[in-house]
């Protein structure tokens, strides 16, 4: 198993002995021999040396030792195949495929899938998971929420972020962003050209579906210095998407430093500070307290302000003055997704 199977096919075919190899690598015969018979990892040192004296592509190398490496961790840790498969299917692979979140290169291989899993986990081994987790991820409130399934979700944002062009971040940036956000926010839905906005002012934002149940509304984080705002798609309604993309803003504005080292999430519970910040970032107090004062009024002053009225229902149904499932909350919210 590993590399040693195929350099030992190598020095057969070439009529090379064990030893005289060892000596040009400069091992032990020892070291040769457990190496050819999988019993010992290959350094990266050695795999540079081997793939200079025989030209074997040093990546098929390094391939064939983490699948060694994984065979044993999988075969140690669970011991049965029907466990292994149990272990791999808890971090929904079927799901992930069917999404094309994730591509299996051996749907069969338990090995290969857990490599196809850990690379796009992007963490070292499956025990420091845990561990990461715990220490990564901040605010978690509800005690049912699935950590594993809300990093499975960020790891995929990652990679959308990536396709992105940021511009330079600057603390400034927030201030013309808001101001820019109220003449979108009265637009129809386009995310494209919201993406392209926060981008604009040197922002990630990915809007991708979660898995289904996973317990998250959004989550901030930054990537080198660039704060980056993840949002699901469970935010079907216009009134309840910005409420959050504006929570998210939030934490850029109050957590940013924070955010360095953790990911900032929001999960169906309230965080106050930046429900507050979201809410008013919406309809400012002032004209909050006017749409009070004079409530017949309040869509005509909502148009005067240039608030969208979903977001004036929305508001009314979160303080308590309609239901949400009244008509006049359905007659106005706008869907988006």
């Amino acid at each position: 198993m590993g590399f040693g199977s195929m350099l030992k096919d190598y020095l057969d075919y070439h009529k090379i002995s064990q030893t005289d190899f060892a000596l040009r690598l400069g091992i032990s015969t020892k070291h040769m021999n457990e190496i050819i018979n999988g019993n010992s990892d290959i350094s990266l040192e050695l795999m540079h040396a081997i793939n200079l004296l025989t030209g074997i592509d040093i990546n098929l190398i390094f391939y064939a030792e983490n699948r060694k490496k994984m065979a044993n961790y999988l075969q140690t840790n669970f011991k049965t195949e029907a466990n292994i498969k149990s272990f791999l299917n808890s971090f929904y692979l079927k799901e992930m495929s069917q999404n094309k979140w994730l591509v299996l290169k051996d749907k069969e291989s338990n090995i290969q899938n857990a490599l196809d899993l850990l690379e796009f986990l992007n963490i070292k081994d499956f025990n420091l998971l845990n561990n990461y987790l715990d220490k990564r991820i901040l605010y978690k409130k509800k005690d049912d929420a699935n950590l594993k399934k809300i990093y499975l979700w960020i790891k995929y944002c990652d990679k959308q972020a990536l396709k992105e062009e940021v511009n330079v971040y600057q603390s400034s940036n927030l201030v013309n962003l808001l101001e820019d956000l109220k003449k979108v926010q009265n637009e129809k839905f386009n995310e494209s050209k919201l993406i392209k906005l926060f981008n604009k002012y040197g922002i990630y934002l990915v809007i991708e579906e979660a898995l289904k149940g996973t317990k998250i509304r959004g989550c901030t984080m930054i990537k080198n210095t660039n704060p980056a705002i993840y949002i699901t798609k469970y935010l079907k309604e216009k009134s309840s998407f910005y409420f959050t993309l504006y929570h998210e803003i939030g934490h850029i504005k109050t957590d940013y430093n924070q955010a360095k080292n953790k990911i900032l999430i929001s999960d169906l519970n309230n965080e106050d500070k930046c429900d507050e910040f979201a809410l008013n970032a919406m309809i400012s107090k002032e004209v909050w307290q006017e749409i009070l004062q004079n409530y017949d009024a309040k869509n005509k002053i909502c148009q005067a302000h240039k608030i969208p009225l979903c977001f004036l229902y929305s508001r009314l149904a979160y303080a308590g003055y309609i239901k949400y499932n009244s008509k006049e909350y359905n007659n106005y919210k706008e869907v988006i997704y």
